[in-house]
């Protein structure tokens, strides 16, 4: 239950991220605070079977990304906007466009943009700061095949 990873998490001093360890079960991802391995969860609606499958965002972890994503029909790209963080992920050779591109290469014709970390912009929540993001992002995944 979430109860209990917000506990977990608590003792490890990552309160925050008691929703990720739904999927992140491996000790080094909670220590670390960051995705390893490819983890799936199931579920059916009245008219789709459901496969949600956690990927890996890390450089270091790239081959379990494509390894999931190569799966998938649809993928949620998270985009970190964070001062620094957004433009890292954006640059020529950032986690963002990579993530973007290789979804797309691999077969992937749905993506879904979530921005996160919003409460890190200057001032929290800034409107103009998800609108740059939202330009950016829009302009750069048109580029490589996907209708924003």
């Amino acid at each position: 239950t979430i109860e209990k990873f917000e506990k977990e998490a608590q003792e490890m001093g990552k309160g925050s991220f008691k929703y990720a360890w739904v999927l992140d079960k491996l000790k080094a991802e909670r220590e670390r605070g960051i995705t390893i391995d490819i983890a799936l969860w199931k579920f059916e609606t009245a008219k789709y079977y459901v496969t949600i499958i956690d990927a890996p965002g890390h450089r270091d972890f790239i081959k379990n990304m494509i390894t999931g994503t190569s799966q998938a029909d649809c993928a949620v790209l998270i985009v970190a906007a964070g001062t620094g963080e957004f433009e890292a992920g954006i640059s020529k050779n950032g986690q963002t466009r990579e993530h973007a591109l290789l979804a797309f290469t691999l077969g992937v014709k749905q993506l879904i943009v979530g921005v996160n970390k919003m409460d890190s912009t200057e001032p929290p929540y800034s409107e103009s700061r998800f609108e740059e993001i939202k330009k950016e992002v829009s302009s750069y995944i048109k580029k490589i095949g996907y209708n924003p």
